[in-house]
């Protein structure tokens, strides 16, 4: 009988270690699983050699600090695609507790209780959506696309459609403040990912959440709330919009009532580079920081080579097209 082979599966005997590496470089996977890390490692090489001031201290302090506000939105926005739903609302909540904050200060709040609303106000929104979601059984886009454009109309309605100026000394050392290139904000968003990581990766509740994102009917046959869950993930999303909105406070100086959508589209973004799936149950918290990271990379070393901002979005685009496309070769 003539000895048959399999093709498909890779030469693993000492001395073919070559052929390996090959077939593990053309699994697309592996490419979606790492587009943001060897897409940040790109752009900076790039970038450095268009501009050597692309890697000083203080254009690395600068693009740190402008990524803090999209890692801590795209974390609670990786909570919710973890479960295979979306929030298109999450720059709106955000807008709304900046809003809140301001009403805070126009009123004599001290700035630790105007912090507490701005959280409040995004929670309001995430339990809010999740209710309607998990109980309602109504789809996360209507949802969340309802609630995008309620909590910007309250947010005008609150504000009198007029920015409220902060004048701060904590929230400016907030956001001028730090220990050398990192700054407190960085600080905060980093806290915000390392317990993001560990709650998904160290905690039952997490194991629970990629459960009923990959298989709702099995979570449910094995005890798990699915509704509850989802309640939760939108919670988390909507308090991390209220924390994202005292540090957008801290960066402006301002409460600024008009609704900033470039975060949202930046958000999902860095959750498509992050290799979390779009259909839930599977994904990381560190994929996304370092997408947030890429997007901002992007944008600052489009600036220093003086390209004109209308082309950032289609850059920004491309790129995340790009990713998705890479996201079809996973298995």
């Amino acid at each position: 009988m003539t000895p048959t082979t399999s093709p498909s599966r890779p030469d693993t005997r000492p001395g073919s270690r070559v052929p390996a590496l090959g077939a593990l470089l053309r699994d697309g996977g592996i490419w979606a699983d790492w587009a943001a890390a060897v897409g940040l490692v790109v752009l900076v090489v790039v970038f450095q050699i268009a501009n050597p001031t692309f890697l000083s201290s203080g254009n690395i302090r600068s693009m740190l600090v402008a990524s803090a506000i999209l890692v801590v939105l795209s974390v609670g926005q990786t909570f919710v695609v973890l479960t295979g739903g979306i929030d298109l609302s999450v720059a709106s909540a955000m807008t709304f507790g900046a809003v809140l904050f301001g009403f805070g200060i126009s009123h004599g709040w001290g700035i630790a209780g105007c912090g507490v609303l701005a959280v409040l106000g995004g929670a309001l929104i995430g339990v809010v959506n999740g209710l309607l979601i998990g109980h309602g059984r109504i789809t996360d886009f209507v949802v969340t696309l309802g609630s995008l454009s309620a909590a910007s109309g309250l947010a005008l309605v609150i504000a009198d459609g007029k920015p409220v100026t902060v004048v701060s000394v904590p929230l400016l050392m907030l956001s001028t403040g730090g220990v050398g290139i990192i700054g407190w904000t960085v600080l905060v968003a980093a806290v915000v990912a390392v317990l993001a990581h560990l709650v998904l990766f160290r905690t039952r509740w997490g194991t629970h959440v990629f459960a009923a994102g990959g298989s709702p009917e099995a979570a449910t046959a094995t005890g798990i709330s699915v509704p509850a869950i989802k309640i939760a993930v939108y919670t988390v999303c909507g308090v991390l919009a209220g924390l994202a909105a005292i540090l957008l406070v801290a960066r402006v100086g301002a409460a600024e009532p008009a609704a900033n959508t470039s975060f949202l589209l930046n958000s999902v973004a860095a959750v498509v580079l992050g290799g979390v799936s779009l259909v839930g149950g599977r994904g990381s918290v560190l994929g996304p920081v370092l997408g947030a990271l890429l997007l901002t990379a992007l944008s600052n070393g489009l600036t220093l080579l003086g390209v004109s901002p209308f082309y950032q979005p289609v850059a920004v685009g491309t790129v995340v097209v790009l990713a998705a496309l890479l996201t079809r070769f996973r298995k």
